[in-house]
């Protein structure tokens, strides 16, 4: 919900700290657990994502961590990455993983370049992240995404969808208020799972959606079946 020039959490040309400023940070956690329940909405993803031990799970744009760590504590055999461009975000996650004495690694990067082994992960998890990019960066961030799962590997998203009623509508104006309308259209206009299936992405899904107040949130599944370069 957030608008910045420079390099950041997924894309190439918007940095998009947690809650827009980089002094509103440390609000994010308690911002998203009154007024979007967090662990709710993340651990309908989780569940979707059918995770199994042994697995490599990636959370792309993990933010503070929440996602990674109810992933670590629903599947403990299961190796975690975070990722993520913003350093501050990545030291609030550090300090949660270890309170909670979990195995988890965070990595500081972008999605459109990971810094990270091609086809290494089986589920790549994203939650609340591609509505901040524009439409060339979530394509970017898919490829890098797509050229990181395994064959049979699976990608999972919950994001904002096309606002369904008018107070839906209303309150999504918010976000395109502050992300920009450029950044948000694609979602608006429900592009998100053609955009999936552009990136090279199988058996392309929207699984649900929540009512929110801030608009809809849709899941959406897809799937690996090849390698990137025998697509």
């Amino acid at each position: 919900m957030m608008h910045r020039t420079q390099k950041g959490r997924l894309g190439a040309q918007g940095y998009v700290p947690a809650l827009g400023f980089d002094l509103l940070t440390p609000l994010y956690d308690p911002f998203l657990r009154f007024f979007m329940r967090e662990q709710t909405l993340k651990q309908r993803l989780v569940e979707q994502a059918a995770i199994r031990p042994g697995d490599a799970v990636l959370d792309v744009g993990c933010g503070t961590g929440t996602l990674a760590i109810l992933v670590k504590q629903r599947v403990p055999q299961a190796r975690v990455v975070g990722l993520d461009g913003d350093p501050k975000v990545l030291a609030i996650a550090r300090e949660k993983i270890a309170r909670a004495g979990l195995d988890i690694q965070l990595v500081e990067g972008m999605a459109y370049l990971p810094p990270l082994p091609l086809a290494s992960f089986d589920r790549i998890l994203s939650t609340l992240v591609l509505h901040h990019l524009m439409r060339d960066e979530k394509r970017a961030a898919l490829a890098g995404i797509r050229s990181l799962l395994r064959p049979g590997g699976e990608l999972h998203v919950a994001d904002f969808g096309p606002p369904e009623g008018l107070y839906a509508r209303v309150v999504f104006s918010l976000i395109r208020y502050f992300d920009g309308a450029g950044r948000t259209l694609d979602n608006l206009e429900g592009r998100l799972p053609q955009l999936i299936a552009e990136a090279g992405f199988d058996e392309v899904h929207e699984t649900s959606h929540v009512a929110t107040p801030f608009g809809t949130l849709v899941y959406l599944s897809a799937r690996v079946a090849r390698y990137p370069q025998e697509a």
